[in-house]
C-alpha cells in the first residue's frame, strides 16, 4: 500500500495544472486502479472491515456519451479470502473480473456544473468473473473449486480533476453473484450469498482531440480557436453574432440590432463612434467626451451647452468669452476690457463713488456724481480762484508778480494745504497785443512764477503744474480795452 501511495503522489505532481473534465472532445478515459478486494458470503462478512484486505489491481476504459452518462469497461483481479473468528471455515482464492458499467454523472449541468472539479457519480452494470479457490471445512481440505460467475456490479464513486488530462478516481463497487461457489459453502440450493466488494483509488487519463478554447469543437475544425472560454459559439467554433453586424454577441452591446464596430455593435447614426442610445446629439458628429455632441469653437464646452458656440469661452461661463476675466461675458459686458462687477454691468468703479471709471474724471479719488466723479470743491475755493483771474497782477510785459497779488496767492496756499488731494493746474493767458510767440513765452513764465511762489510757501511742487497758452484762449474779445484786460489772466484748475 505504501508503494501505491508514492505512485499516486508522483502522478499528481506530474499532471496537476488548470483542468477540465472528460468531455465530448476528450471522449475516452484510460484508468489504472488499485485497492482492496473484500468478501461477503456464507462464511462471514468482511465488507468495510478491512479484516483481511487483499490487493486489487485493475484497468478501465470509459467513453463519454452525454453530459449525464458515460459507459465504462473495467478489468480487475486480485485475491479473495476469509478466515472466520471461530469456525475453521477459511478459504483462499483468486478472482479476475470484467464489468461493463453505465455511469450517471452529477456534474451534468443540472446538479453540478459540467466543469466541476469534484464530480460524484452512480453506476450499475453486468459482469463476469473467473474464480479459483481452495477452502477448508472443519479441518478437512476441500478440493479446489473454479468457474465463471455472472454478476451484477453497482456502486458509487467520486472523480476529482487534477489536470486537463488527468483525474483522481475513488470508487466502491459491490458485485452481486449469480452463483454461490466462491467459498465452497451454500446454505441452500436457492440462497445465493456470495459477493465481493472493490474499494479502489486510481488515475484516469482523458484522451481526445485538442480544443484550445474549450468550446467543444476541436482546433482542427475550429475557425475561431482562440474564442474566450464559455462564450457561445456556432458550428464552426466562432462566437455567435445574431444580428450579423460582424460584432460577436459577447462583445456586442446591442446583440439584437445591427450596428457598427465603432459603436460597440450598436446603431451610430452620425458615425461619431458614440452609439445612439448614449449620444446626446444623434444627428451631429461629436467626440466621445462630449457624448457625441460637437464643440465648434474648441473651448471644451459642447455646442448644445455653449451659449456662445462660435466664440471660445470657459465652461464656468457656459462657453462665452470674458476678455477682462471679471466673470461677466463680453456679450453683456459694457466694459469688456476693464475688470468690473455685475452691479456695474462689467465696468469698474475704482474709487467706489458710484461713478463708473469710464465717466469719472477723477477715477482714483472718490467724488460726487454732480462733479463727474470728482470731489466737491468748496464754494469759497471757487470764489478764490475766480478772484485770482483778475487779482493776480504782473509788471507790464514781465513775469514779476506785483505785491498786491500776494494776499490772493497766500489764500491759494492755504487751500492747497487744507486739501492735500488737490492737484493744481496753473494756466497763464495773454491778450493779442504784440508778438504771438513772445505772448506764449510770457504766459508760460508768468504761470511758472506763480508755481514758484506757491512752492516757496510750502505747497509740494509735485502737486503743481504750470502751463502757458498765450493769446490762444481768450475769455472775451480783444477788440476792447475791457476784453483785453479780462484776457490777461492766471487761471487755477483743480485736478485729482
Amino acid at each position: 500500500m505504501k508503494k501505491l501511495f508514492v505512485l499516486l503522489t508522483l502522478s499528481n505532481a506530474l499532471f496537476f495544472r488548470a483542468s477540465f473534465a472528460q468531455n465530448n472532445l476528450k471522449q475516452y478515459g484510460l484508468g489504472i486502479h488499485a485497492g482492496t478486494l473484500e468478501y461477503n458470503g456464507d462464511r462471514g462478512n468482511a465488507f468495510y472491515t478491512f479484516k483481511e484486505p487483499q490487493l486489487l489491481l485493475g484497468i478501465s476504459l470509459s467513453k463519454y456519451m452525454s453530459p449525464s452518462w458515460d459507459v465504462e469497461a473495467l478489468l480487475a483481479g486480485g485475491r479473495l479470502s476469509y478466515t472466520p473468528d471461530r469456525l475453521p471455515k477459511q478459504f483462499r482464492g483468486t478472482l479476475i473480473d470484467f464489468n461493463l458499467l453505465a455511469k450517471f454523472k452529477f456534474n451534468n449541468g443540472v446538479f453540478l456544473k459540467e466543469d466541476a472539479r469534484i464530480a460524484p457519480y452512480l453506476f450499475l452494470g453486468i459482469g463476469d468473473a473467473y474464480y479459483k479457490s481452495t477452502y477448508t471445512s472443519y479441518l478437512q481440505l476441500v478440493p479446489k473449486g473454479y468457474g465463471l460467475d455472472f454478476n451484477f456490479p453497482f456502486g458509487a464513486g467520486i472523480q476529482a480533476r487534477l489536470s486537463e488530462s488527468a483525474s483522481l478516481k475513488i470508487q466502491s463497487t459491490f458485485h452481486y453473484s449469480a452463483s454461490d461457489n466462491y467459498d465452497g459453502t451454500r446454505e441452500s440450493a436457492t440462497n445465493f450469498n456470495d459477493g465481493y466488494l472493490f474499494n479502489t483509488i486510481g488515475l484516469v487519463f482523458n484522451i481526445g482531440k485538442k480544443d484550445s478554447d474549450k468550446d467543444g469543437i476541436a482546433d482542427k475544425k475550429d475557425k475561431c480557436a482562440l474564442t474566450p472560454i464559455k462564450v457561445l459559439v456556432d458550428a464552426s467554433g466562432c462566437p455567435l453574432d445574431k444580428d450579423g453586424d460582424g460584432i460577436p454577441d459577447y462583445l456586442d452591446k446591442c446583440p439584437d440590432i445591427k450596428g457598427m464596430g465603432t459603436a460597440e455593435g450598436c446603431v451610430d447614426t452620425d458615425a461619431d463612434s458614440v452609439r445612439d442610445d448614449q449620444d446626446a446629439c444623434v444627428n451631429s458628429y461629436g467626440p466621445v467626451k462630449f457624448r457625441g455632441c460637437p464643440d465648434s469653437d474648441g473651448d471644451g464646452v459642447a455646442d448644445v451647452y455653449d451659449k456662445c458656440p462660435k466664440l471660445k469661452g470657459p465652461e464656468s461661463l457656459q462657453g462665452c468669452p470674458d476678455a477682462d476675466m471679471d466673470g461677466i461675458t463680453d456679450d453683456i459686458d459694457q466694459c469688456p476690457n476693464a475688470k468690473g462687477n455685475a452691479a456695474n454691468a462689467g465696468c469698474p468703479d475704482s474709487d467706489a463713488d458710484g461713478v463708473l471709471d469710464k465717466n469719472d474724471k477723477c477715477p482714483t479719488v472718490a467724488g460726487i456724481v454732480e462733479n463727474s466723479g470728482c470731489p466737491e470743491i468748496k464754494k469759497e475755493t471757487l470764489q478764490l480762484f475766480e478772484q485770482a483771474l483778475t487779482g493776480i497782477q504782473f509788471e507790464t510785459g514781465k513775469d514779476i508778480i506785483k505785491k498786491q497779488s500776494y494776499s490772493i496767492l497766500d489764500n491759494v496756499v492755504k487751500v492747497m494745504k487744507e486739501n492735500p488731494s488737490y492737484l493744481l493746474s496753473i494756466e497763464g493767458h495773454t491778450d493779442n497785443q504784440g508778438d504771438d510767440t513772445k505772448n506764449l513765452v510770457l504766459s508760460e513764465n508768468r504761470a511758472k512764477a506763480v508755481l514758484k511762489y506757491l512752492s516757496d510757501k510750502g505747497v509740494e511742487s509735485s502737486r503743481l503744474t504750470a502751463l502757458g497758452f498765450g493769446e490762444t484762449k481768450p475769455k472775451l474779445s480783444n477788440d476792447t480795452k475791457e476784453g483785453r484786460a479780462k484776457n490777461r489772466r492766471v487761471e487755477f484748475n483743480v485736478k485729482f
